[in-house]
């Protein structure tokens, strides 16, 4: 018995239809000073604009129709029927070459850990020599994928391959009789028809949106140059033009009159530039994948519900309401304030931002002792103590109704499985069948750890005010004790560890994962954005301005013009990237008017 072979072949069969474009992905420009909020929308719209172009140029195009006929060739003339290709999807024929021996063919995705295997397809035996009996069936192209054929009546592996199929390719997988033996069994996958590369577009669209960001640097560098800008300023000083007119009616000249101020927002003096860019590069991130489709449809989790039946009880919002209240309780009942020598001589006590807050850090471990004391120690009818798998498929199917352990039974016990969200996404790989939310009860728990963590961050920067370097000094130090948390508890793995991360359990080694990169990410930004004023956060920096307002309003209207419309063809990453791109874009325009316009939404 062999594995599996791929090799390309002459065409068995073809599909009477094109390719399929590729994934999603949203540029950014820097935006230029001076002419300012005007400059840094233009340089905005500019990169949307190029990279749409980009886009809409990118060869390639999935099935127009989405359906692909399979054209027979010498060996296939039993088989004319249609088969329908869908996005993520190629097509397999098997061909059973096998005399007396019907196969039952198992798959799964390799990304589906400790999972059972599903029947695809019965392949009936083969009619007589040298002419197999074929089946032809679609498999998904998400994952890599295990394929393992067993003799059905006998229930004996035959053979077994593991193989990444891509978008739209057509592939034959062989099962015959070697020619030196006719009790060893050969399984040979044929490529016919190569895949299309799905992912081209974005990489152009990339590429071009990285051309137009160095083209906007250069022109601000440009821009900046004294004989370069006071060029410019004789040729377009509006102020001269509008004397000369004033004078020229006999009116008074307003050349002398002061410019008008610019506009700043009314906020503290403390805020940082650099913590709205964060804020809103995870925003445009989060509203960019929840527009697209196919591979990138995994964490929506909108559902609008009227009849308080089924009415959905966690979410989102809710999740960061109840968060925020806690750490701003914490804040408001134990806060001391900056002491005069962090503030006069600039000088601190090394950890007096952590030893000042002992009170709310005590609070906030008690807290995790009780995340942690429910959901290993908790009895959950039916299931392991201790348990935090996904249940469906996962652990050989063992624990089936067991999603979320602890977590999913404690929502189900309060809140009643018709409140709860309907299809996790642990449906897509473990088929869980049990409802399970994750922003639920006990995940808030470990929200709150994340949102104090994020408290912390800026106490370095009140306490440690002016001094750059100890304030970076003790955001790489938060980064790397985070990240040592998480290799312990996960083991350096993704699923053998003593916790593994998993967003929707809101594992404490997911919150401590995310914290390590968020303070390293602070680490960069900070002496970009505030320190040295290399970049202002152009165009980030608004949608952090109104991230709440941007998420409601992206949640409410995503499903209307003009952030989503009717598809050409549904089955194409490429149309999906174009909309995404276009929505982000809408969406950072939005953002921009409403910080010009003074509004802003806030918890």
């Amino acid at each position: 018995m062999t594995g599996a072979r791929p090799c390309a072949a002459e065409q068995r069969g073809s599909r009477e239809c094109g390719g399929g474009g590729g994934g999603g992905g949203a540029g950014a420009a820097d935006g230029m000073s001076g002419a300012g909020g005007a400059g840094r929308a233009l340089a905005a719209l500019l990169l949307a604009a190029s990279v749409l172009s980009a886009a809409l140029l990118a060869p390639g195009g999935s099935p127009t129709s989405g359906e692909c006929a399979l054209r027979p060739g010498p060996r296939d003339l039993g088989k004319k029927r249609r088969l329908e290709l869908k996005m993520d999807q190629a097509l397999l024929l098997i061909h059973n070459e096998l005399p007396g021996t019907n196969l039952t063919v198992y798959w799964n995705f390799d990304r589906c850990y400790h999972c059972l295997l599903q029947v695809l397809v019965d392949v009936s035996q083969s009619r007589k020599p040298g002419e197999p009996s074929i089946e032809a069936v679609a498999v998904s192209t998400q994952h890599g994928s295990i394929l393992q054929l067993n003799d059905t009546a006998e229930e004996k592996q035959v053979c077994r391959l593991e193989y990444k199929f891509g978008e739209f390719g057509n592939y034959s997988l062989l099962v015959k009789h070697t020619h030196d033996g006719v009790n060893e069994i050969a399984c040979d996958l044929v490529v016919n028809e190569k895949p299309v590369d799905s992912n081209l577009p974005v990489s152009i669209a990339f590429l071009v949106g990285l051309v137009l960001i160095i083209v906007v640097s250069f022109l601000r560098f440009s821009l900046s140059l004294e004989d370069c800008h006071d060029w410019i300023s004789k040729a377009i000083n509006s102020q001269e033009t509008d004397g000369l007119i004033n004078s020229e009616l006999g009116s008074p000249s307003r050349v002398g009159d002061p410019p008008p101020e610019a506009w700043r927002p009314s906020a503290a003096p403390l805020r940082l530039r650099c913590v709205d860019t964060f804020r809103g590069i995870a925003l445009i991130l989060m509203v960019f994948v929840n527009y697209g489709g196919g591979r990138y449809w995994y964490f929506k989790h909108a559902s609008w519900n009227v009849s308080w039946e089924k009415a959905r009880i966690p979410g989102v919002l809710q999740r960061l309401g109840g968060t925020y209240f806690v750490v701003a309780m914490l804040e408001l009942l134990f806060a001391k304030p900056v002491p005069e020598i962090c503030t006069s001589e600039r000088s601190c006590f090394s950890l007096l931002d952590v030893t000042s807050s002992w009170p709310q850090w005590l609070f906030i471990l008690m807290l995790e002792g009780v995340w942690l004391a429910l959901t290993f120690f908790l009895p959950v009818p039916g299931c392991p103590t201790g348990y935090l798998g996904p249940g469906g498929l996962g652990d050989w199917g063992k624990y089936p109704n067991c999603t979320g352990g602890a977590a999913g039974y404690i929502d189900r016990l309060l809140l009643g499985d018709h409140h709860l969200y309907q299809h996790p996404s642990s449906a897509v790989l473990y088929h869980t069948e049990v409802a399970y939310d994750p922003e639920g009860i006990l995940g808030t728990i470990n929200s709150i750890v994340m949102a104090f963590l994020g408290v912390q961050a800026g106490k370095i920067l009140l306490y440690y005010k002016d001094q750059t370097k100890g304030i970076l000094i003790r955001f790489a130090a938060w980064g790397c004790f985070l990240g040592f948390v998480s290799v312990a508890l996960t083991k350096a793995s993704e699923n053998e560890g003593f916790i593994p991360v998993n967003k929707n359990l809101w594992s404490i080694s997911y919150v401590t994962t995310l914290s390590s990169f968020a303070f390293f990410i602070l680490l960069v930004l900070y002496p970009v954005v505030d320190v040295k004023g290399l970049w202002t956060g152009t165009p980030f920096f608004y949608p952090g301005m109104n991230s709440i307002l941007v998420y409601v309003g992206h949640e409410v209207f995503a499903n209307y013009f003009p952030f989503q419309w009717r598809l050409g063809d549904n089955q194409s990453h490429k149309e999906h990237l174009v909309q995404n791109i276009v929505a982000t874009a809408l969406w950072v325009l939005i953002a921009y008017v409403l910080y010009k316009k003074k509004v802003f939404w806030k918890i």
